[in-house]
């Protein structure tokens, strides 16, 4: 039996794949058992959401469409038939079982900007209060880059781990098509085993784990491994169990010995470093030289602008950007104190001599180290 940390918010992530049956049409059986077992652990668990895919699925078979279309705005078609569609089918699910859902729908620029980001968390949290179940997607309507498979969000496993940062919840649990994590793909190969505990996390893991993009869904095991990586950074715990039966969810929280967990946090991110870190889209990049590089890597210190030989972008002050080096490799991200035209002023100059040049000065440092965040806690 496993020692799971007391548990008193909960997000679920449910794919496509898990959602539709095997003609690729939403399950409705399938979210009324769901919903039986989240009623079921509520008595355990004070705050449950769910991170729910199955918006396009849902709206290929209002459509009447026999495979999902290529185009991007007929896929975005489909997500908008499709959002309600799915909404509907779980507001009727629980509504059984006297509960109630609401629907958030989010997009990477609402997780970038600081204000809406943290209204994002007051509205989950009012929900919590009343007893509601949020079932979150990403605005698949307006958002180009889910659907054609690279990064905004880049899937729902990455949206879920994000969202386990926001609200402080101390387990995700991610519903998988298979078992778990196994140390190979085991429709490919037959001596692939399960891993029941990984303590740390670190690039092998990557190499055990695939991409795969099903007919319905985008994501694969190795998103599902990234996304751990991020709750873990956020101080949240992280499940992979087969989510073809909602009982395991139960077994899981149980300490029943299924599936994977991830059970180690090793030095967990403040929430301002996580939103830096994942949430913020760069805004611009700020070239350094060998004596920055050392500095801000591994000395822990601050980037003054004596240590940067280029600025590239536009960005104002509080915007996020990248940190390279002069070989254009990422270093981390930091939150900035100077626009890119003051820096742009101010590069290659010693701390002294910024009031003469600007004839002001917000602060010696143009990114603090309170505000950066290495690329080690960054995805592959």
């Amino acid at each position: 039996m496993r020692r799971l940390p007391r548990i008193n918010t909960l997000v679920i992530k449910i794919g496509s794949n898990i959602l539709t049956n095997e003609s690729s049409i939403i399950d409705h059986n399938y979210i009324k058992s769901l919903a039986q077992v989240i009623v079921e652990i509520k008595s355990k668990i004070q705050n449950i959401l769910i991170v729910s895919s199955g918006a396009v699925a849902a709206g290929i078979q209002v459509l009447g469409l026999q495979e999902k279309p290529k185009e991007i705005s007929k896929r975005q078609a489909c997500a908008a038939v499709g959002q309600p569609k799915l909404i509907q089918i779980y507001e009727n699910a629980f509504e059984y079982y006297g509960l109630k859902v609401a629907q958030i729908l989010i997009t990477k620029d609402d997780f970038s900007n600081r204000r809406r980001y943290l209204n994002a968390k007051y509205t989950i949290r009012e929900l919590f209060n009343n007893n509601v179940i949020p079932i979150v997607n990403e605005n698949d309507t307006v958002v180009v880059e889910e659907l054609k498979f690279v990064d905004s969000f880049g899937d729902n496993d990455n949206l879920s781990a994000l969202m386990a940062g926001l609200i402080s919840a101390e387990l995700l649990l991610i519903l998988s098509d298979v078992d778990g994590f196994f140390t190979a793909d085991p429709s490919q190969d037959s001596n692939a085993t399960l891993i029941s505990e990984i303590k740390y996390f670190d690039s092998k893991l990557l190499g055990m784990a695939g991409d795969s993009i099903t007919s319905v869904g985008t994501g694969g095991m190795k998103s599902k491994v990234l996304a751990a990586k991020k709750a873990l950074n956020a101080g949240c715990y992280v499940g992979i169990v087969n989510g073809r039966n909602p009982e395991n969810i139960k077994r899981f929280l149980n300490g029943n010995n299924i599936g994977t967990y991830f059970s180690h946090l090793e030095d967990p991110l403040k929430k301002r470093k996580l939103w830096i870190a994942y949430a913020a889209i760069p805004k611009g990049e700020i070239v350094v030289d060998e004596g920055a590089k050392k500095a801000v890597v591994c000395d822990k210190k601050s980037l003054l602008p004596s240590g940067i030989v280029k600025v590239n972008g536009r960005f104002n002050i509080g915007d996020v950007v990248r940190i390279v080096d002069q070989k254009g490799k990422e270093l981390g991200r930091g939150k900035v104190r100077y626009s890119n035209i003051e820096i742009e002023k101010i590069k290659g100059k010693k701390t002294s001599e910024i009031v003469n040049i600007l004839g002001y000065k917000f602060s010696d440092e143009v990114v603090h180290r309170d505000d950066f965040v290495l690329s080690d806690f960054l995805e592959e």
